[in-house]
C-alpha cells in the first residue's frame, strides 16, 4: 500500500473515530467533518486554503500536509496571516512569500492586506475556492477573526467561494461580553463593532460578518463541528492545544486573554517575554500593595497572587519587576473582561507610575475612549462596566441570529 494511500485511510478513521467527551458525546471539527464527506463542500476545484500552526487534526498532522498527500482535493495554494503558515513569525511580522519546503506550494502572505490587494493575491494564486481553518481565541482583539474578515471581503472582490472550517472558541460560547467597538476606533484589532469577548465560533462569526457587515455578499459556507457544546472549555474537546500566536502558549492564556490584553495599552508589562504570558502583570516599583487590592475586590473564581519577574523580551526585558500573577480557580464564574478592568483600576490607585501609552492603544484594544477616560476620571469596576452595557444587549441580539449551535 503506498504511503499516500495508508495517509489517507488513516486520515478517514481518524476522522470517524473522534474522543469521547466528557458528557458523552464525540466531536467532530469541521475538518474532519469535511475530509470524512471526501471533500464535497469544497465543489471541486482548485483550493487555498488561509491557516496557520493551529490547523492540526486530532493526531497533531497539518490539515495542508494531509490533503496535500490526499487525491480526493486539488490543493494549489496556502495563504498565512499574522505570524506565518508554519509559525515562525512573532507578533507584528509575517513569514511573507515563499514556497514551503514539505509540500512544495506556494504560499502567500495575507498580513495586513486588505480589499482589493488580498483579492489580488487570491487571483494571482489561480485558486477557486477560499478554505480558512485558524484556532481563534475568543477575543476582538486577535486578529485572525480580521483575517477572516479581510479573506471574505476579498474572496467576493475576486469572484472566489470561501468555506470556514469550524473548532471550538476554547473558552466557551456562553455569552458576549465587554464593550462593543465603536466604528471610528476600527483597526485590524478591531474592524467592526462586536463584543470584546464575543462568544462565538469562527464559522458563526463568518455567518455575521457576511449577513451584517460585507459589503459584497460573499459566497460563504461552513463546516460546522458536532458534539460541541456553548459550555465547553478547550480541554473538553480532546484536540491538542496548538499555540496560535507566540504569546498564547495554553489554553490558560486564552482564558484570561480578553481582559488582560487592554495591558498592552498600558506602561506596564503584560508578560511578553515570561512563560506566562497574559496571566503575569507588572511594571518596576509595583509591590504586593497590588495583589492585595485586587484581592480585596472580591472577583469571582480568580485570586491574585504577588510575583515578581523579569522579561526576557518586550516590556523591562532583563529587568526585575513587580505585580500580580492571575489565578483563576472557577473557569464558570470568571469574568475576564471585568477582571481585566478592575486590575486596571487597582493599579492606578496604588502605584503612581501608572501610564496610558501615548497612542492611546487602550482606545483600540476596547474599541473607544469610554475606559481610559473613566478610568482617570476615578470610575470604579462597576461604572466602568455598567457603561457598556446597552451596546452589549444589542450586539447580543445581533449575534443571537448566527449562532450554529444552541
Amino acid at each position: 500500500m503506498s504511503v499516500s494511500r495508508r495517509n489517507l485511510l488513516a486520515s478517514a478513521t481518524l476522522a470517524a473515530t473522534p474522543l469521547p467527551l466528557p458528557h458523552g458525546g464525540h466531536l467532530h471539527t469541521g475538518f474532519e467533518r469535511l475530509a470524512a464527506d471526501g471533500y464535497a463542500a469544497l465543489g471541486g476545484g482548485r483550493v487555498g486554503v488561509v491557516t496557520n500552526p493551529t490547523g492540526v487534526t486530532r493526531d497533531a498532522r497539518h490539515i495542508v500536509d494531509v490533503m496535500h498527500e490526499d487525491p480526493r482535493v486539488r490543493l494549489t495554494a496556502v495563504f498565512g496571516p499574522e505570524h506565518g503558515f508554519r509559525g515562525t513569525a512573532q507578533a507584528g511580522g509575517s513569514e511573507g512569500r515563499y514556497d514551503d519546503p514539505a509540500t512544495g506550494l506556494p504560499v502567500y502572505d495575507t498580513y495586513l492586506k486588505s480589499g482589493a490587494p488580498l483579492a489580488d493575491v487570491f487571483t494571482a494564486s489561480g485558486v477557486d475556492t477560499v478554505v480558512f481553518d485558524i484556532q481563534d481565541v475568543g477575543a476582538r482583539f486577535y486578529t485572525y477573526i480580521w483575517t477572516l474578515y479581510d479573506c471574505m471581503e476579498a474572496a467576493a472582490l475576486a469572484g472566489k467561494r470561501f468555506v470556514v472550517l469550524d473548532r471550538p472558541n476554547p473558552v466557551t460560547g456562553r455569552s458576549a461580553a465587554g464593550p462593543v467597538l465603536h466604528e471610528e476606533f476600527a483597526t485590524f484589532v478591531g474592524r467592526k463593532p462586536i463584543a470584546q469577548a464575543h462568544g462565538m465560533t469562527v464559522a458563526e462569526l463568518a455567518r455575521l460578518f457576511d449577513g451584517e457587515f460585507l459589503d459584497t455578499p460573499v459566497r460563504l459556507g461552513t463546516v460546522e463541528m458536532t458534539g460541541w457544546r456553548r459550555t465547553d472549555f478547550h480541554d473538553a474537546s480532546g484536540l491538542p492545544w496548538v499555540p496560535p500566536s507566540p504569546n498564547m502558549p495554553t489554553p490558560d492564556t486564552a482564558l484570561v486573554y480578553s481582559g488582560t490584553c487592554m495591558f498592552e495599552g498600558t506602561n506596564l508589562s503584560e508578560g511578553r517575554g515570561t512563560t506566562r504570558p497574559f496571566e503575569l502583570l507588572g511594571a518596576e516599583g509595583i509591590d504586593g500593595r497590588w495583589a492585595a487590592a485586587a484581592n480585596e475586590m472580591g472577583l469571582p473564581g480568580v485570586r491574585f497572587r504577588e510575583a515578581y519577574f523579569a522579561p526576557t523580551f518586550s516590556k523591562f526585558q532583563g529587568r526585575t519587576v513587580g505585580g500580580v500573577q492571575i489565578h483563576v480557580h472557577d473557569r464558570a464564574a470568571y469574568d475576564p473582561v471585568r477582571t481585566g478592568i478592575a486590575l486596571l483600576v487597582t493599579a492606578r490607585k496604588v502605584w503612581d507610575g501608572f501610564a496610558w501609552r501615548p497612542d492611546h492603544w487602550i482606545d483600540r484594544l476596547t474599541g473607544s475612549d469610554r475606559v481610559r477616560t473613566m478610568i482617570d476620571a476615578g470610575a470604579g469596576p462597576d461604572e466602568v462596566t455598567g457603561a457598556w452595557q446597552e451596546e452589549l444587549a444589542r450586539f447580543r441580539a445581533v449575534r443571537k441570529k448566527y449562532l450554529l449551535y444552541k
